[in-house]
């Protein structure tokens, strides 16, 4: 059985749902337009999409890894998905196909042939895929970074060719479901659907995030550590200065209360947990006397 889909992902048909949401959040940020430029970048990433959109939803997996590109026709999906580049919404296809359910005996979706879709009129659209009620909704992910998703504001968004100005509530987590009033499919008949955005958070350099709690490493100068001090400390809300106590050890904690997460529903900020790690000097920065002193009086364990 063909597995185009996880090659396209870069991982192996065993694979854990977290280790398929690692590799579509590192493949989704190399290939990402607004970060890189290159020709063919924005289908790599629209390709990236439509495989995750099938391997994160167990069903739709399930479906694939019985059928495996049987159900695009034969094509193994790149070529699938660059021969629908031009037919519209590619996860709005894949979708069409996974929620219609896979055809007869004859191994394929009826309405499915080996060079692209056919066979689909306006009207099929209009009166409901498959038989079932219109969904005029349209399902997308979204991209969001890490401080926007903490803090919240607004982020940018295309949406077929369309750039739309989207607000990020703030203390959003990964997974969650946006809804965008209005942006969905049109029908004459059934009025305008929506566009529901699925969160996924970019990873942060600098902080982890627990809940409504952020954790960070601090790097404090050696002196500071040994001796005690103030040092001034950068936080997503805004710089403070902590004090360090005397004789302090690396891996120790510092709460700053309220410097975390706002939570929506109750209001309250989470905590940072600042963890202190030694900024040792260049010896060579040192003077002398200093580097010879210490030769001969620091400890050796």
């Amino acid at each position: 059985m063909s597995s185009s889909l996880y090659d396209t992902l870069g991982i192996s048909k065993s694979a854990s749902s977290e280790e398929i949401k690692k590799a579509y959040r590192r493949l989704a940020r190399k290939y990402h337009p607004d970060i890189n430029k290159d020709a063919g970048a924005e289908d790599k990433f629209k390709e990236i999409n439509a495989a995750y959109e099938i391997l994160s939803d167990d069903k739709k997996r399930a479906q694939y890894d019985q059928y495996g590109d049987a159900m695009f026709g034969g094509q193994n999906f790149h070529d699938f998905a660059s021969s629908s580049a031009n037919m519209g919404d590619l996860n709005e296809i894949l979708r069409n196909i996974f929620s219609g359910g896979f055809g007869s005996a004859a191994g394929g979706f009826s309405s499915f042939s080996r060079g692209g879709f056919s066979g689909f009129s306006s009207s099929d659209f209009d009166g409901g895929f498959g038989g079932f009620a219109q969904d005029l909704d349209i399902k997308a992910r979204v991209n969001i970074p890490f401080e926007v998703a903490v803090l919240g504001g607004e982020h940018r968004i295309n949406l077929n060719g369309e750039s739309l100005k989207i607000k990020i509530p703030n203390g959003i987590n990964d997974g969650e479901k946006l809804r965008i009033k209005g942006k969905g499919k049109i029908s004459k008949n059934a009025g305008i659907g929506d566009l529901i955005l699925t969160v996924s958070v970019d990873e942060s350099s600098e902080y982890e995030r627990d809940g409504d709690d952020l954790y960070k490493d601090v790097e404090i100068p050696l002196k500071i550590m040994l001796f005690g001090g103030k040092f001034a400390v950068s936080t997503l809300q805004k710089d403070v200065t902590i004090k360090i106590a005397e004789n302090s050890k690396t891996g120790q904690k510092i709460r700053l209360k309220g410097y975390g997460v706002k939570n929506r529903k109750s209001g309250l900020y989470g905590d940072l947990y600042l963890r202190a790690r030694v900024g040792l000097p260049d010896v060579n920065s040192l003077d002398e006397n200093l580097i010879q002193l210490m030769k001969e009086k620091l400890p050796e364990r």
